[in-house]
């Protein structure tokens, strides 16, 4: 074996032009990409033939062809190269080696060709190990890879919604790494605390099996989702889909409260959509899961956005409640909250209350001579409905604490 080894090292380049031959056979349309793998296609097939002759001519000093086939593995993971296509090419320079091997011995010593036959078995034996350590090397360099791209993906993501979108540069890495266009239909949505754990999927990530838990597609919908302090928030890429179709998409997995933004129209404005998002979900406040859609929920928004004067506002209005028995006040609160839900109706506030309905226009009317505001008056009831947002949502209003 190592005569037949040792004549055939002045063929080296001969050997490399057909493995690049044989290669290119197979899978000559992935070479030819402008990618700069071909450049060094035939340089790779002589090193790699080389080591794995002198593994066998010098098995003392080391094994080199695992080294050169680790470091090949790295390379061909960071160019992008398929796994398949570079196990495929170690099967073909077994091939052409053995080839070669059995034509020499064939050639100068025909007697003892059956003899390589008990050396076959070794020498692919020695192909294998030379693969696996490749096939090693490009998972590990896999891994390290998408993990990288996936705290890249991370940072752009955090610098949109904190509203770095006008860097010009950020903009360029957005469409380079998350595939996100300056312009488009975008929104945010934030999750409250009790759904951290429930991100609408299935995950369809672009990134591979790292990404996969921060980026996900529903419904041709795409959630780009970030952990933050006490939310969970995803950068959302709507394409065509409506905002009511974001919340159906949503809905399913919204274990407690959610907030959804408007819709903008480019990167730089997500900031914007994030610190709506945020202050749509401060406007829910029943026990029943939430999604709030902001521009449905404006008047509640400005209350939370403005907590100290909203708080002046409940102590002004309804202060007067808070000095009557509470079970009576809770009462007062929950017929006005109904009324209004029920678009002013007494009938169908009273058939949610289970009472009659004069009860409901007893309780109305008593709440009008503690506050000093009719409800039949455009100003007087729009003051009454902010300051009862403020009691609900500021928990409690300032200056109202019972």
């Amino acid at each position: 074996m190592r005569k037949a080894v040792q004549r055939l090292t002045d063929r080296l380049p001969d050997l490399a032009d057909r493995l690049v031959a044989e290669i290119l056979r197979g899978d000559g349309e992935e070479w030819e990409r402008p990618s700069g793998l071909r450049d060094d296609l035939w340089q790779v097939c002589h090193i790699g033939l080389g080591h794995g002759m002198e593994a066998i001519l010098d098995p003392d000093r080391g094994r080199t062809d695992l080294e050169w086939a680790a470091r090949l593995g790295r390379r061909r993971a960071e160019q992008g190269q398929p796994l398949d296509q570079l196990l495929r090419s170690y099967r073909l320079a077994g091939m052409v080696f053995w080839e070669a091997v059995v034509e020499a011995v064939a050639q100068d010593e025909p007697a003892h060709v059956p003899t390589l036959v008990r050396h076959a078995t070794r020498t692919w034996y020695a192909i294998d190990e030379q693969s696996s350590t490749a096939a090693a090397a490009y998972h590990r360099t896999e891994y390290d890879l998408l993990r990288r791209n996936e705290e890249r993906m991370q940072a752009v993501v955090d610098a949109l919604l904190e509203g770095h979108g006008t860097d010009g540069g950020l903009l360029a890495t957005a469409n380079e790494v998350l595939g996100l266009p300056e312009q488009g239909r975008y929104a945010v949505v934030v999750l409250g605390q009790a759904d951290m754990a429930a991100r609408p999927g299935p995950a369809a990530s672009r990134a591979g099996v790292q990404a996969a838990e921060s980026v996900s597609t529903t419904g041709g919908i795409r959630f780009l989702w970030r952990m933050r302090a006490e939310t969970q928030v995803a950068l959302v890429a709507l394409g065509n889909a409506s905002l009511d179709e974001l919340i159906e998409a949503v809905r399913p997995h919204v274990r407690a409260h959610a907030g959804v933004s408007p819709v903008v129209h480019a990167l730089s404005e997500l900031g914007t959509a994030r610190w709506l998002a945020e202050l749509a979900l401060r406007t829910c406040w029943s026990d029943e899961p939430e999604i709030a859609l902001l521009d449905r929920r404006l008047p509640a928004a400005l209350v939370v956005s403005q907590p100290r004067l909203a708080g002046r506002l409940g102590r002004t209005v309804l202060g007067p409640l808070y000095e009557i028995d509470p079970v009576y006040r809770d009462v007062l609160l929950s017929t006005l909250t109904t009324w209004l839900e029920c678009d002013g109706s007494a009938a169908r506030a009273a058939a949610r209350l289970y009472c009659h309905h004069n009860t409901v226009l007893n309780r109305l009317r008593r709440i009008e001579q503690l506050t000093g505001r009719l409800l039949a008056r455009p100003g007087d009831l729009t003051e009454v409905v902010l300051a009862l947002s403020a009691v609900r949502l500021l928990d409690p209003a300032p200056g109202l604490d019972s």
